[in-house]
């Protein structure tokens, strides 16, 4: 039984969306690998260790910042792919809402204090699922 996906024009928002997020996670890679040249942490070391490097936390903020963006993304790009099939331009506009509110999360994270990671895209990221879900239980 074969099936069939017609895809409207306004798709193409989705996709944009996408790409701007995978635009979003290379930059956040380049960031990383400042952090590993500055606080001196080399490959294949995935995070630094405090009793070794005195700026293990600063860069370690930085490492994980990136590596949870990295560990949501096939989440995000699959709700993101999915949910654009029935609604693109409301998928396509949480998506771009999603990689600005990650944007703030990584800055946050990035500075040495996770706690920081939670004050503002933490906090669009909760608000943004928020709505998802009060749309999506209409």
């Amino acid at each position: 039984m074969a099936v069939s996906i017609e895809l409207t024009k306004e798709y193409g928002y989705v996709v944009l969306a996408l790409v701007a997020y995978a635009f979003l996670n290379f930059w956040m890679s380049m960031q990383v690998g400042k952090a590993r040249r500055k606080y001196k942490v080399f490959y294949p070391t995935m995070y630094a260790i405090e009793s070794e490097n005195k700026d293990a936390k600063l860069f370690n903020c930085v490492q994980r910042g990136h590596q949870n963006s990295i560990e949501m993304m096939p989440l995000f790009f699959a709700t993101l792919l999915v949910g654009g099939l029935q609604h693109p331009v409301i998928a396509a506009a949480l998506g771009v809402f999603y990689a600005v509110a990650r944007f703030f999360y990584f800055k946050g994270y990035s500075t040495g204090n996770p706690e920081n990671r939670l004050k503002i895209g933490g906090r669009w990221c909760v608000q943004s699922s928020d709505w998802v879900e009060s749309y999506v239980s209409r």
